[in-house]
């Protein structure tokens, strides 16, 4: 019982510059700019959706199938992800290629700049969902657009139920394609912000979309989440975090919970709590990849935060 886990793989070059971008950015030469910032510290950690899913899934005890297209640069990614028993039968390799890259630069005040490079990752579609086998389960993730598109018609074509969660990808897609994509999808799930740009794409309400999924669900940070469904709303609270170090791929560890109780058939009240346990432990370290636990200690995290056990 694998879930199929269509998204990016990239690497995150993250850089920091100790300074401020204001100090040296001239507003009336905003025109030609041309500016170089010293960045004393840097590293390098392994991203992408469909690799941060997995990641997260797999501490779960789930068993992620991940999907995508990368370059002739992946062989320590994916040494990662045979350490961590991850498969990558479905992760393909592109002659002459870059895997995805961003590159974020952030200033003592917090602004970033970031420049992405899609490499790769602009071929997913090369990869078919019928290659896989033994899935009960999908997920879209943002990917190549052609990717997205084509993954999607194909879970539907081979009845497989699937989690739309467009993220940054939302941009790609006018509002007959969202359309499309929840018609397809057996859930859909987005942050706050992608919330009002796919109501503002589509107009769709929240009535509108419940009648053709399962879910919609919408994180909102430290505000918790909501899961909409037919019947119900649930509100599902946060976990509380330990210490506050890097956002980036609490998003991707929310959604890996999601998964992990659709397919142990978890009730929503649970399956959001899960969700949001798994955003807590990601937010106190640094990287989408670096947190890890037991399984037994995060059954007692959970029972801790919510005076309930799984």
């Amino acid at each position: 019982m694998s879930a199929l886990i269509c998204g990016s793989f990239a690497y995150d070059n993250i850089m920091v510059f100790e300074d401020r971008f204001k100090n040296h950015i001239l507003p009336d030469k905003i025109h030609i700019l041309n500016v170089s910032f010293m960045v004393p510290r840097m590293r390098r950690e392994f991203g992408g959706c469909a690799g941060n899913i997995a990641y997260n899934l797999k501490l779960l005890g789930g068993d992620p199938l991940p999907m995508g297209t990368v370059g002739e640069d992946f062989q320590p990614y994916r040494q990662w992800l045979a350490q961590n028993q991850i498969p990558d039968r479905h992760v393909t390799e592109i002659s002459g290629l870059l895997t995805a890259q961003a590159f974020i630069t952030t200033d003592l005040d917090d602004n970033q700049i970031t420049a992405f490079h899609p490499g790769a990752m602009n071929f997913a579609h090369m990869n078919k969902v019928s290659a896989a086998n033994g899935v009960t389960i999908g997920v879209i993730a943002p990917d190549g657009r052609d990717g997205m598109i084509e993954h999607a018609a194909q879970f539907a074509a081979a009845g497989i139920p699937f989690i739309f969660d467009p993220g940054q990808g939302m941009p790609m897609f006018n509002g007959d394609d969202l359309k499309k994509f929840i018609a397809q999808a057996a859930w859909v799930t987005l942050n706050d912000y992608e919330w009002q740009l796919m109501q503002e794409r589509t107009g769709l309400n929240i009535e509108q979309i419940t009648r053709q999924v399962q879910a919609l669900i919408v994180t909102r940070g430290a505000k918790g989440s909501v899961i909409y469904t037919k019947e119900k709303t649930y509100d599902i609270p946060i976990a509380k975090a330990r210490q506050l170090v890097d956002p980036t791929g609490c998003g991707d560890a929310y959604r890996a919970g999601l998964i992990y109780g659709l397919m142990n058939g978890l009730d929503w009240e649970t399956t959001g709590r899960i969700a949001a346990l798994m955003g807590a432990i990601k937010i106190e370290s640094a990287g989408t990849q670096n947190h890890k636990f037991k399984r037994s200690d995060f059954d007692a995290r959970f029972r801790e935060s919510f005076q309930r056990s799984l």
